[in-house]
């Protein structure tokens, strides 16, 4: 096969796993016409497709906000123009091993807010439970639709050196991104038009489709045509452009706190026509600020006296209050015991090994290899807050590790996992940069269901391993192959 010259120059990176070169630097075969496809395409073409990007990107007001930047709040979203593949027996194992886990996650906040089996048991410590934030004692004993907790989830996935998928950490409040991999395909379509068919990739655009009948199918009341809202802390979060996004795609209102009135245990929104009421909310506001009058008093962003709406089962709230005791970052080890507790099963997806910082032996451990480790807040996210040994100074280290010993059971230790390479196309020229997936399952009463892609995220500076578009990350189009 003839390869042009941004393939001869390309060199994989020593020791980790590339997604588009195997063993021998020989070209994976589900790379192939890809690699066909853009060898014909010259530079200067290559150029133009990257800034059409750019510029369907900033047209689309596809966005994301970054707080601590002094460049304004408004970025665009970083797109790389070569698409991450990912063969059908790899999707199918994948698939399998979030299916499995998504479904003991959500027998695991069943029983942790209900009997509590699995503390009896002695397989979770009742004082990870109790001591982390996100456990809400509101939820004790409150019945859920159908028992799904988990309605809409992102499972952060990384590959080993050896090519092993590990699960890095699961996304359980209200996962983001989403709207990303749904653009990123609205553009490769215009940048690709031909290639998409002849690799027989996937669709994802069956995402909003999927949400909305789940949505549908939890309405308290039985009635034809359910009145759905997706509510959104409003035009300064980080994510809003997604929110409008979704609104959008499945054809229900985008609301704020302020829209909406609790009277009689019952949700309405303020129409032209008077108060409507609310069956469903998709909420992209986190617990802590969703009912004033339960939670933290000066939210501005939530709805007072939606919680006891919510406890008469008179609206169904996605995702369920409290998940968060599920995705914190202790709980996190206990998974692989969950799934062979609840489901009798070995877990198909690995974790990431890890140290909880609140174990005096563990802790002993990790500070003696710090320079090795990862350490990361139980309950940060976005990348911040988070310590790379590898790359961080002495005087980093000891002042980190006083931050750990003022709270242990806030911190997380896992070894520097390589995270696997693949091709991107950076000023002329292809380079290898790190990669994560997250994939979004989406579990209604008919089960578990994943659109056959998700987020890819790019570290796009040369040698990060940090993927996260608050830390300059960007992202590229997923494609599964058929």
């Amino acid at each position: 096969m003839q390869e042009s010259a941004y393939f001869n120059e390309y060199s994989p990176i020593n020791g980790v796993w590339d997604e588009m070169y195997g063993q021998n630097a020989e070209v994976r075969e589900h790379y192939r016409k890809v690699i066909e496809y853009i060898s014909k395409e010259s530079a200067d073409d290559l150029n133009k497709k990257e800034e059409l990007a750019k510029r369907l990107f900033m047209s689309q007001g596809i966005t994301f906000t970054v707080y601590n930047s002094g460049e304004g709040i408004e970025k665009i979203f970083p797109f790389d123009i070569i698409p991450r593949i990912i063969t059908a027996p790899e999707w199918a194992f994948v698939e399998k091993g979030i299916k499995q886990r998504l479904t003991a996650l959500n027998l695991f906040l069943k029983d942790v807010y209900n009997n509590q089996f699995i503390v009896k048991d002695g397989i979770v410590p009742i004082d990870i439970i109790y001591s982390c934030p996100h456990f809400l004692r509101e939820m004790y004993k409150l019945q859920v639709p159908y028992d799904i907790y988990i309605h809409i989830s992102g499972i952060d996935l990384i590959r080993d050196h050896d090519g092993t998928f590990y699960v890095l950490e699961d996304n359980l409040r209200t996962p983001s991104g989403v709207s990303y991999m749904l653009e990123n395909r609205e553009i490769t379509k215009r940048l690709f038009p031909d290639l998409l068919p002849q690799c027989g990739v996937r669709s994802v655009t069956e995402y909003p489709t999927i949400l909305y009948k789940n949505l549908l199918a939890i309405s308290p009341r039985q009635i034809s045509n359910p009145t759905i809202v997706l509510l959104s802390p409003g035009i300064y979060n980080s994510a809003y452009f997604e929110h409008t996004t979704l609104a959008r795609l499945m054809g229900v209102e985008l609301v704020e706190g302020r829209d909406l009135v609790v009277n009689n245990h019952k949700v309405y929104m303020k129409t032209t026509t008077g108060l409507q009421q609310v069956d469903v909310i998709y909420r992209r506001v986190d617990d802590d600020y969703l009912d004033p009058l339960v939670f933290n008093p000066g939210s501005m962003l939530g709805v007072a006296g939606i919680m006891g709406a919510y406890r008469k089962g008179n609206v169904a709230i996605v995702n369920a209050i409290g998940n968060g005791v599920a995705d914190d970052k202790a709980v996190y080890t206990y998974v692989p015991d969950m799934i062979r507790y609840y489901l009798n099963e070995e877990p198909i997806l690995k974790n990431v090994p890890t140290f909880q910082l609140g174990n005096a032996d563990e802790r002993e451990h990790v500070f003696k290899s710090m320079d090795t480790m990862v350490v990361k807040k139980t309950n940060g996210s976005g990348g911040y807050g988070m310590l790379m040994g590898h790359a961080a100074t002495e005087q980093e280290i000891d002042e980190y590790k006083l931050e750990i010993l003022k709270d242990p059971r806030n911190f997380i230790a896992q070894p520097t996992i390589s995270l696997s390479a693949a091709p991107c196309y950076m000023q002329g020229s292809l380079q290898p940069r790190r990669i994560d997936l997250r994939p979004y399952a989406l579990y209604g009463p008919d089960g578990i269901e994943i659109v056959p892609g998700g987020l890819t995220r790019v570290a796009l500076k040369e040698g990060s391993l940090v993927v996260n578009s608050s830390q300059g990350g960007g992202s590229k189009d997923t494609w599964v192959l058929a």
